[in-house]
C-alpha cells in the first residue's frame, strides 16, 4: 500500500479514534484507588468492546482477585504471516488536586496544538494509536494482529508475569510493539533501547526511645532527625554522584540534549546547577540515581523544642541497564549499615523494585520500524533514546518472549507531563504515531 494512501486513510479515521479517546479519558481508571475499581473495570469493558467492533475475538483476562483487569483481543492475518502483539495499558495515575489543572482532568480539554487530560497520552493515547493502525488497514491488515492492554501498569504490574504465564499461548507473537515510551522531540521520533530500573526503600534511624528537651540534651545526644540528615548525604559524593560502591555504570546513546531544553522540560529554577559528571544523557539514562522522596518529620508549623527519636526517609535508586535491582538493594543497605553515624539504630525496609532494560534492537523488525517511523515523520530518522525511568514490565515480556523483536515507542513528548498536572496529547504528533504503526503494520507482512 502506497503512503499516500494510508496517511490519507490515517486521517480519515481519525474523527472517530479522537472521540473513542475522549470517552476513554472520561472514565477514571485510577488503579491506585480502590474506590475507583469499577472505573478501572468500565475501562476494560470500554476497551474491550472497541477492539470487538473491529471484528476482534475479545476477552478480558484477570490473575489472582481481578482487581486489574486485561483486555486481550486476537484477529488472525493470512496463512503464513506474522503476528504482532501490541500493548498498552487503560488505568492512569491518581489526578491530584483538581484546582491545580487549567481544565478537569477527566473532561479532554483540547487547548492550542495539545488534548489535556489524565490519560490523554498516558496510556489511552497508545490503546487509540493501536485502534487508528487496525482501523486504517480495515480489511487490508495483512498480518495478524493480538491487542493485550493491562489494567495495573500504573501500580507496578504486579500480576502481569502471572497474566503472561496463564496467556502464554494466546499472546505469542514475532514482533512486540510497546506504545507507553514517547519520542525525542516534537518532530523527532524515537525508538526506546534502554530503561534503568528501580530500587524503593525506607530508611529510619533511632537515637532517643522518647522525646526529651532540646535544651536540655542539645548538644550531647544527636536527634534523628540531624542524624538522618548526615546519613543520606554520605549517598552523594561532592559532584553529585551517587556514592553507593558496586553499581553499574554504562555508556549512552550519542545523542546531544542542548542546555536549553535541559532547563526548559526539567522545570529547573534559574541558578540550579546540574549534578553527577558525564554526558547529561548518561545521567539521566544510564548512570545511577537517588533521589529522596519522602520524608517523615516534624512539620514546620508546630514544631516544638524537642529532639526528635525518629526520622524516616524513602530513598527511589535508579539503576543503570546491565544492574540488578537484588544485588543493588543489597550495596544500599551495606552501604547504609556502613555509614550510619554516631551508633544510631539503623531500620532498612524494602518498598519495591524493577529491573533495568536493554534491548538490542537490531534486526529485520527494527529496520521496518525504522523505516516506517522516518516515512510518517516526514524523511527524520528515529533516534535510539534511552529512558531514565523505569518500566519492569518490558523485562517481562522479554523474558517470556525472548525470541520475539520488542518495540518500545509511545505518543509522549518531554513536554506531555504525564503522571503530573496538565498531562497533554500533542496532536499532531499523536496522528504522526498512527501513521508509522500503520506503515509498520502494513510492512510487517513482507
Amino acid at each position: 500500500m502506497e503512503i499516500d494512501e494510508l496517511r490519507s486513510r490515517v486521517r480519515d479515521v481519525l474523527p472517530g479514534i479522537r472521540k473513542d479517546l475522549e470517552d476513554l479519558v472520561r472514565i477514571e481508571s485510577v488503579s491506585a484507588d480502590p474506590a475507583r475499581r469499577a472505573e478501572v473495570r468500565r475501562s476494560a469493558e470500554a476497551v474491550k468492546e472497541l477492539f470487538e467492533a473491529e471484528g476482534f475475538a475479545t476477552r478480558i483476562a484477570t490473575a489472582h482477585d481481578g482487581s486489574a483487569p486485561a483486555v486481550i483481543a486476537h484477529r488472525p492475518g493470512p496463512a503464513g504471516t506474522p503476528t504482532v502483539l501490541l500493548y498498552a495499558h487503560h488505568d492512569v495515575q491518581p489526578e491530584g488536586d483538581h484546582d491545580q489543572w487549567d481544565s478537569p482532568p477527566f473532561e479532554p480539554t483540547e487547548r492550542g496544538d495539545r488534548l489535556y487530560g489524565r490519560g490523554a497520552a498516558d496510556d489511552k493515547a497508545g490503546i487509540a494509536a493501536h485502534l487508528a493502525a487496525i482501523r486504517a488497514l480495515g480489511d487490508d491488515l495483512p498480518v495478524g494482529v493480538t491487542v493485550f492492554v493491562e489494567g495495573e501498569e500504573e501500580v507496578g504490574s504486579e500480576t502481569l508475569p502471572e497474566l503472561l504465564r496463564q496467556n502464554k499461548a494466546d499472546l505469542e507473537a514475532d514482533v512486540i510493539v510497546i506504545a507507553d515510551s514517547g519520542n525525542w522531540d516534537v518532530g523527532v521520533p524515537a525508538l526506546t533501547t534502554s530503561l534503568r530500573g528501580l530500587v524503593r526503600a525506607d530508611v529510619e534511624v533511632q537515637t532517643l526511645d522518647h522525646s526529651v528537651h532540646s535544651g536540655m540534651w542539645g548538644g550531647l545526644v544527636p536527634d534523628a532527625l540531624m542524624t538522618l540528615a548526615r546519613l543520606v548525604a554520605t549517598l552523594h559524593d561532592d559532584d553529585g554522584n551517587v556514592a553507593i560502591a558496586g553499581l553499574v555504570s554504562t555508556p549512552a546513546a550519542d545523542v546531544d540534549y542542548p542546555e536549553e531544553r535541559l532547563r526548559a522540560e526539567s522545570g529547573a529554577t534559574e541558578g540550579v546547577q546540574w549534578i553527577g559528571t558525564g554526558a547529561a544523557v548518561e545521567r539521566l539514562w544510564t548512570k545511577p540515581s537517588l533521589s529522596i522522596i519522602g520524608l517523615d518529620a516534624p512539620k514546620v508549623a508546630g514544631s516544638s523544642n524537642t529532639l526528635v527519636p525518629r526520622a524516616a526517609a524513602r530513598l527511589s535508586l535508579r539503576l543503570a541497564p546491565g544492574d540488578d535491582c537484588k544485588q543493588a538493594y543489597q550495596r544500599l543497605v551495606e552501604h547504609l549499615e556502613k555509614h550510619v553515624p554516631w551508633g544510631a539504630k539503623l531500620s532498612v525496609t524494602f518498598v519495591d523494585d524493577g529491573q533495568p532494560t536493554q534491548i538490542d534492537a537490531t534486526g529485520p523488525a527494527y529496520d521496518v520500524a525504522r523505516r516506517a517511523f522516518t516515512d510518517a515523520w516526514e524523511g527524520t530518522p528515529p533516534v535510539d533514546m534511552g529512558v531514565g525511568g523505569s518500566i519492569p514490565f518490558i523485562a517481562e515480556f522479554l523474558e517470556s518472549f525472548p525470541e520475539a523483536s520488542v518495540l518500545v515507542t509511545g505518543v509522549e513528548d518531554p513536554d506531555t507531563r504525564a503522571h503530573g498536572l496538565n498531562e497533554g496529547l500533542h496532536l499532531a504528533e499523536f496522528e504522526r504515531v498512527c501513521l508509522a504503526e500503520s506503515l509498520l503494520l502494513a510492512r510487517l507482512a513482507g
